[in-house]
């Protein structure tokens, strides 16, 4: 509850609270932030039609300059147009929109502080949460592991919107771009949109993979070692059209 005062010098009443000490002033909206909210709209939007994510579950965020920008909570991605953008600062403090931010936001920040990243995905996909309450790490089953810095490991739970989640969450990416959430789902970063998107894609597929093995009766997937898994990794950062890429 706001503590209300009387300011005896100017004899007006001065209220103080959370929401209104250090509160940020709202901004217009950039050129460069619009064309990213478009963007990030169009890749939340996938996430549904891929099946990582039902409903309003999951979120996605990007960061341009200081500012990152977020889907807001509980709004179907299909409802978002170019004037719901919702930005936020490293801090956490609103600074573009009404809409509220995602309750996942201390995860996404939690990224942006400790990482190089420009875009973050999180999900509920199917398989990759069935996998994070059967193990604490996703097996070596395929060498696309390598592409996300090594084996990929499950952070404890934790509940969802809290700092103790984002803190297992960071333990859990130490030199990886993603990671499972026990009991949760995944997320993931990457330098773009499409980078952290993709990612997770993978992320989804090698979970269902391993889960596909391992349900042979009688047989268990063979794993790949940690040296096979780096070998791959290394030979996956030329992979593509970039100028180191061959074949």
């Amino acid at each position: 509850m706001a503590e209300q005062r009387r300011d005896r010098r100017g004899g007006r009443d001065t209220r103080e609270s959370a929401g209104t000490v250090g509160e940020t002033r709202r901004r217009s909206v950039r050129a460069e932030e619009a064309h990213a909210w478009g963007a990030l709209v169009a890749t939340a939007r996938r996430t549904v039609s891929d099946g990582l994510v039902v409903g309003t579950s999951g979120n996605v965020s990007v960061r341009v300059g200081d500012t990152v920008l977020v889907t807001p909570s509980g709004v179907p991605y299909d409802r978002l147009a170019p004037t719901d953008t919702v930005g936020v600062d490293l801090d956490g403090r609103q600074v573009l929109g009404t809409l509220l931010p995602t309750s996942e936001l201390p995860m996404h920040l939690a990224v942006y502080r400790s990482t190089d990243a420009h875009a973050v995905v999180h999900t509920h996909a199917v398989h990759a949460t069935a996998v994070s309450t059967l193990v604490p790490e996703l097996p070596s089953v395929h060498y696309m592991s390598g592409a996300l810095g090594g084996p990929v490991r499950v952070a404890p739970y934790a509940t969802y919107g809290t700092e103790e989640l984002a803190e297992n969450m960071l333990r859990a990416l130490a030199d990886r771009s993603a990671c499972l959430l026990q009991n949760h789902g995944t997320i993931a970063y990457g330098a773009s949109l499409d980078q952290a998107f993709d990612r997770t894609a993978q992320l989804e597929w090698m979970c269902r993979l391993w889960l596909t093995a391992s349900s042979v009766p009688g047989l268990s997937p063979t794993l790949l070692t940690g040296e096979q898994v780096a070998e791959a990794g290394e030979r996956l950062r030329g992979y593509g059209q970039g100028e180191r890429a061959v074949g």
